[in-house]
């Protein structure tokens, strides 16, 4: 379970302070439940998300106990690390929309007809109970040609899940290269 800390003073100040020592800042809410503003280590967070099986993991700040969620986040626009995280209560057997990753695998044939797989959207909106949503979505982009993508209605949603997304909205595709 990742560990973290409350933090007693939301400024700036405090904010580069936690930074400096190696802190990531965070936001948990939801619905119902209050605010709070904590900070986690940043290798741990990162490890932990990396590592989880499932949409939702658990952290605990202070003496509070969280099934959370990714629901935001901020890179720093030189270094690319992460400066901020929105994490949301994934509250049981309550109908939200939720942020899925994508994850492509395979090798597109269309790379050998100088194509090149641009990869558009890499989270997919989905509707439901945090039980019956899935982890990530994994697809299978080894048959995509030059000029062919994989479309949001080429998906099948999960049992009792709906993909709030629009159908005609590209997902991952082989373009020409340049």
């Amino acid at each position: 379970m990742l560990e973290g800390i409350v933090r007693d003073s939301i400024g700036k100040n405090n904010a580069k302070k936690l930074r400096r020592d190696g802190y990531l800042i965070a936001n948990i809410y939801a619905n119902g439940v209050e605010n709070v503003h904590c900070a986690f280590k940043h290798g741990e967070f990162v490890r932990t998300v990396r590592n989880k099986d499932s949409l939702a993991f658990p952290v605990k700040v202070g003496d509070k106990e969280f099934n959370v969620v990714v629901q935001e986040y901020q890179l720093h626009p030189i270094t690319g690390m992460i400066v901020h995280v929105d994490l949301r209560v994934a509250i049981p057997n309550s109908v939200s929309n939720y942020l899925v990753p994508v994850e492509t695998v395979g090798v597109p044939k269309g790379i050998k007809n100088k194509g090149v797989l641009v990869i558009t959207k890499r989270r997919i909106k989905v509707r439901g109970t945090i039980e019956d949503i899935p982890a990530k979505f994994t697809l299978d982009v080894s048959g995509l040609d030059r000029d062919e993508s994989i479309l949001v209605r080429d998906i099948e949603a999960p049992a009792n899940c709906k993909l709030m997304d629009r159908p005609h909205v590209s997902i991952c595709g082989v373009i020409k290269a340049r």
